[in-house]
C-alpha cells in the first residue's frame, strides 16, 4: 500500500475504506481498529538517488497520516543509489536518523492540517538489520541485536528528533524495532531465547515508555510469544503466519472438495494459484531458489508464503469463491471434515463452528490469533 498504489492496487486512503467496509459487513467496530504503516521510508525506492527516494517517502508519509494512520513506524535504515559507504554493513545511524526525523516532520506537519480530529500519531523507530546471505543459511540461530547498539539507535535518533524541533513528537515514540533472535525461512523457524536476548531485553530498563516492536515473529510457540512479551518485546508483528494458515485451510477445503465435487466443476484451486504465480513471479523468484522441484514446493508450502501476494488476482478469488460454492451446495460428511480439517471438527462438534466454508477457513486464521491473544495476555476472541 502507497501512494502509487503497491501489489495491492490500494493507496493509504483506499485500504482504510476497504477495511472499514470489511468492518461494517461483519459488524466489527470500526473504533477498535488502529492502522498502522510499517517500514514507512524510501525501501520500495532504493534504486533512486536519496533527493528523489525521500520526495516519495514524504509522499507516502503525507498520505497515511492524510487517510488516519495513527502508528507510523519510520524506517530509512537501506542505502539508497547515491548513498556511499561499505554496502555489507548497515548505513550509518545518523543518517537513518536524520532521515527519519525530516520524515516524522512531514507526519507532524500533515497531521496537525487536518481538520478531523485525529489523534496524535504515535511512533516506531529502528528496524531488524538482515544477515547477510538470509536467516536460512544461518544453522546456530540468530543473533539478537546488541544492547549497546539498541541504545545508540535510541539516542541518536533522539538527537535528530531534537535538532527538527520535534521534543512533542519524540514523547509520542513508543516502539523501537529490533532483531530479537527471531525469524523463519522456507521451512525452519528460529525460536526465542531469553539467555541470547538477556542483554538486550535489559536494554531499555533506564528509557521510560519505550518498548520493544518485533518483526518475524510468525510460527513461534506460545511459551516463545510468552517470554518475549514479559521480556519488554510487547508489539509483537505477526503476517505471514495468518496467510499461512488461510492458504492451509483453503488447500484442506479443496482436498475435502476433490473427495465430493465432480472434476470439471471442481475450483481447481491449487492448479489456478500455481497457473497465476508462473504467469507473474516477481513476488517469489528471487525468495525461492532451487530446482523446479523445490520451487514448485516452495510455492505452495513455504513458511516465507509468498503466495499471499496472489490472492488479489482476479482467477485466484474466483477459484476461492467457487470452493466456497461447490462446498456449501454439497452435504459435508462429518468423517471429511475430521480428515481434513480435525480442529474444525472438534470445534464443530462441541457446537462452537458451523459447517459453513468460510467459516470453516477463518476458524484456523483465529487459531494463530489466540496464540498472540494468550501470550499477551489478551482477553476475549
Amino acid at each position: 500500500v502507497d501512494q502509487f498504489g503497491g501489489y495491492t492496487g490500494m493507496k493509504p486512503a483506499d485500504f482504510v475504506e476497504y477495511l472499514n467496509r470489511v468492518a461494517g459487513d461483519t459488524g466489527f467496530p470500526t473504533d477498535r481498529l488502529l492502522f498502522g504503516g510499517d517500514h514507512l521510508g524510501p525501501n520500495s525506492w532504493q534504486h533512486l538517488n536519496a533527493l528523489e527516494a525521500m520526495e516519495n517517502s514524504h509522499e507516502l508519509i503525507r498520505q497515511y497520516v492524510s487517510a488516519g494512520y495513527q502508528k507510523i513506524h519510520l524506517d530509512a535504515s537501506m542505502f539508497l543509489s547515491d548513498d556511499e559507504g561499505d554496502r555489507t554493513k548497515p548505513l550509518a545511524d545518523e543518517i537513518v536518523a536524520r532521515r527519519a526525523a525530516a520524515l516524522c516532520s512531514t507526519a507532524e506537519k500533515t497531521w496537525k492540517a487536518l481538520e478531523n480530529g485525529s489523534p496524535a500519531p504515535v511512533y516506531i523507530i529502528g528496524t531488524e538489520v538482515p544477515i547477510p546471505g538470509g536467516a536460512k543459511e544461518q544453522e546456530d540461530g540468530l543473533e539478537p541485536t546488541p544492547a549497546s547498539d539498541a541504545v545508540q539507535t535510541v539516542e541518536i535518533t533522539r538527537n535528530a528528533f531534537l535538532k527538527e524541533g520535534l521534543s512533542e513528537a519524540w514523547e509520542r515514540v513508543c516502539g523501537l524495532v529490533v532483531q530479537p533472535g527471531v525469524e523463519f525461512g522456507d521451512d525452519q523457524v528460529f525460536d526465542f531465547s531469553t539467555e541470547k536476548a538477556f542483554g538486550l531485553s535489559h536494554s531499555l530498563d533506564d528509557i521510560p515508555n519505550l518498548v520493544f516492536e518485533a518483526h518475524s515473529t510468525d510460527y513461534q510457540t506460545l511459551s516463545a510469544l510468552s517470554s518475549m512479551a514479559e521480556k519488554h518485546f510487547c508489539i509483537q508483528k505477526v503476517g505471514p503466519w495468518l496467510t499461512f494458515a488461510w492458504r492451509e485451510a483453503l488447500f484442506a477445503l479443496a482436498s475435502i472438495e476433490d473427495e465430493l465435487v465432480e472434476t470439471e466443476k471442481a475450483s481447481g484451486l491449487k492448479q489456478v494459484m500455481e497457473e497465476v504465480m508462473l504467469e507473474n513471479p516477481k513476488y517469489w523468484l528471487k525468495y525461492y531458489p532451487g530446482s523446479d522441484s523445490e520451487q514448485l514446493i516452495k510455492r505452495k508450502y513455504s513458511y516465507s508464503d509468498r503466495s499471499r501476494y496472489y490472492w488479489p488476482d482476479k482467477r485466484l478469488a474466483a477459484a476461492v469463491n467457487q470452493l466456497f460454492s461447490n462446498i456449501r451446495n454439497q452435504v459435508l460428511p462429518a468423517t471429511l471434515l475430521s480428515q481434513f480439517m480435525p480442529n474444525q471438527y472438534q470445534a464443530w462438534r462441541q457446537g462452537v463452528l458451523d459447517l459453513d466454508p468460510e467459516n470453516l477457513a477463518e476458524f484456523h486464521v483465529r487459531e494463530v490469533l489466540k496464540v498472540y491473544a494468550s501470550a499477551c495476555r489478551s482477553k476475549g476472541n
